[in-house]
């Protein structure tokens, strides 16, 4: 089993930026594809992006330019570096782990244990 603990989240103006963390505990989480989420108010679960065991990275046009995620495998930690923010970006973040591969990058489903979420709000 992973444990996944999201934090960074916060309140930013329009155009700042904002970095999130996700620690991952028990199973070695290196070995897995981690993936970053989000769910705004009253919209559906959206996938931002993931990264393989190899730090290789694949987003979703709605962020690609904008965000970037990082992984550090000796520390257990994946990053989400998020600039040039938008108040459309509000949303609870989560990120999540693919329990059984170590290279999946675009399919969002495969992510099945997920962090707790962290709150970021974008102000105008």
């Amino acid at each position: 089993q992973v444990q996944l603990v999201e934090s960074g989240g916060g309140l930013v103006q329009a155009g700042g930026s904002l970095r999130l963390s996700c620690a991952a505990s028990g199973r070695t989480a290196s070995r897995h594809s981690m993936g970053w989420f989000r769910r705004a108010p009253g919209k559906e679960r959206e996938f931002l992006g993931a990264i393989a065991w190899n730090g290789a990275t694949h987003y979703a046009d709605a962020v690609k330019g904008r965000f970037t995620i990082s992984r550090d495998n000796h520390e257990n930690m994946v990053y989400l570096q998020m600039n040039n923010l938008k108040p459309e970006d509000t949303a609870v973040y989560y990120c999540a782990i693919d329990l059984i591969s170590a290279w999946n990058l675009v399919d969002a489903s495969k992510f099945n244990s997920w962090g707790q979420g962290t709150q970021v709000t974008v102000s105008s």
